[in-house]
């Protein structure tokens, strides 16, 4: 619990001097676990790469092993919930309870359309958008996304995430202002990452 909660606060400095030598193991899981388990999807994956770039920027990591360590984690995480909405997600929401389906197959026929559509863009742009990016892989298998096509916007997406998110702390965390002011920074983050969805929702209702 105490470790979790450091994760959430994005608290680097106390558990690098708490586990040391396990800490890329740490990091590597969190991100894995945020972007490939759909039940966890509040893990602070911005911030925590922001985190780690200005971690990085103090000499307490090495940037490069943390970039290609961070890439791995986020493309094994986004193609293991791929198959498991694919597998598993999509058994659920064809399955039937007395002849009734469990989810009106009206929307998994729209969820098909809609990636068929704007699939790939979907996966590049959830990948900065909290929960949506946990969710955007799985849905994806639900919808029977070629894997072919799935698989190099994935890469694309997951590189742009991680290089983009870490090479800022990288390169800001030199500003006094920001070292003087992370948890600020990591709660802007977050609310930057989640805009366009607030964006997106006010202009539906505008329409409507």
């Amino acid at each position: 619990m105490e470790l979790f909660k450091h994760i959430i606060h994005s608290d680097l400095d106390w558990i690098i001097q708490t586990y040391q030598g396990t800490f890329y193991f740490i990091l590597f899981m969190i991100i894995f676990i945020e972007t490939g388990l759909v039940v966890f999807p509040i893990l602070p994956g911005d911030s925590l790469l922001f985190m780690a770039g200005i971690v990085a920027g103090k000499g307490l990591l090495n940037i490069g092993e943390v970039i290609g360590l961070l890439f791995i984690a986020a493309v094994l995480g986004d193609n293991l919930n791929y198959f498991i909405g694919k597998k598993i997600g999509l058994r659920v929401v064809k399955h039937q309870i007395k002849g009734r389906y469990i989810i009106k197959q009206d929307y998994l026929k729209k969820t098909h359309a809609f990636f068929a559509k704007h699939g790939p863009k979907t996966i590049i742009m959830a990948r900065f958008v909290p929960i949506v990016r946990t969710f955007s892989p799985f849905v994806a298998g639900i919808a029977e996304m070629r894997y072919t096509t799935f698989l190099p916007y994935d890469l694309l997406g997951g590189a742009l995430w991680i290089c983009s998110m870490t090479f800022a702390g990288y390169t800001l965390g030199n500003i006094q202002f920001i070292r003087d002011h992370v948890d600020l920074v990591a709660i802007a983050i977050v609310l930057l990452s989640i805009l366009p969805i607030v964006i997106g929702y006010l202009r539906r209702n505008k329409q409507d």
